[in-house]
């Protein structure tokens, strides 16, 4: 089932499942894993292009030089606008902080370097959007290794879109979440 807000067709996972990152469990493998690089708009690769150079002293050599080499977003086999990565794996905007991946761009917009903080498909994960003729879709992405993200979320009882909250009142504004709290409020309500 789904749930529709605006041009937004909600999947109910998103009010279902339970969420909360453990990074000191996952250590930031969806920066490492996965078969591309994080989905980029190209509002984004223009923002991208002009930040680059604030956000490069936060980025790994090897980051840099792929950024250097490929541009600071590429095209994947599927024909997707995604950010670069290291053969394949890491995605060029990583570094590690002691055991954990983060986001060189997060970093730079943490200091103060930058006013865009990532990419939102990388703000907004396990949460992914796909366009459509008319709507967006809004789907959870379960993935294996978001596993300790899902016992934590479990624990804590944090369904995915309150864990979610900032990244999605970033893509949709303040009405959009207001309403989706609303239909969750109800929904969990009638189903108990």
């Amino acid at each position: 089932m789904m749930l529709q807000i605006d041009d937004t067709v909600v999947s109910l996972d998103l009010i279902e499942k339970k969420f909360v990152c453990d990074l000191n469990s996952c250590c930031g493998a969806c920066c490492v894993h996965g078969d591309s690089g994080g989905p980029v708009s190209e509002e984004e690769i223009n923002i991208l292009e002009d930040i680059i150079d604030e956000v490069k002293p936060f980025m790994t050599a090897e980051g840099i030089a792929q950024v250097q080499k490929e541009g600071v977003f590429v095209v994947d086999i599927e024909g997707d606008l995604v950010t670069p990565t290291l053969d394949g794996k890491d995605c060029a905007y990583a570094y590690k902080d002691a055991e954990i991946t983060k986001c060189s761009i997060e970093k730079a917009y943490l200091e103060g370097k930058v006013k865009f903080r990532k990419p939102i498909s990388c703000y907004l994960y396990p949460v992914r959007l796909k366009q459509y003729d008319g709507f967006i879709a809004v789907n959870y992405d379960s993935w294996e290794i978001c596993k300790p993200a899902c016992v934590l979320g479990e624990k804590e009882g944090i369904p995915v879109y309150q864990f979610l909250k900032a990244p999605l009142i970033a893509k949709f504004g303040n009405n959009w979440y207001e309403q989706l709290h609303y239909a969750a409020e109800h929904y969990t309500k009638d189903k108990s």
